[in-house]
């Protein structure tokens, strides 16, 4: 039985955004291990409090993440 854990920073996903993490993560695990796991293949998101999590020593916040997402598609 796989179990897929995703960490994000609380308050950078909405929780319409969280379902379809967890469904296209499922969908993917299926694709590759089979229809009969879907029922036993767990998905799961844990949300860090902003600040417990940093890159290059900077400390990151939702507002940080939204900008850098921005910068990608802008």
């Amino acid at each position: 039985m796989p179990l897929v854990t995703i960490d994000v920073i609380k308050d950078v996903f909405t929780a319409v955004q969280k379902k379809e993490i967890i469904t296209k993560v499922t969908d993917a695990m299926v694709a590759i291990e089979g229809e009969a796991l879907r029922g036993v293949t767990w998905v799961r998101i844990v949300e860090l409090e902003q600040g417990d999590w940093a890159i290059g020593g900077q400390f990151l916040t939702a507002s940080a993440v939204h900008a850098m997402a921005n910068e990608t598609v802008g």
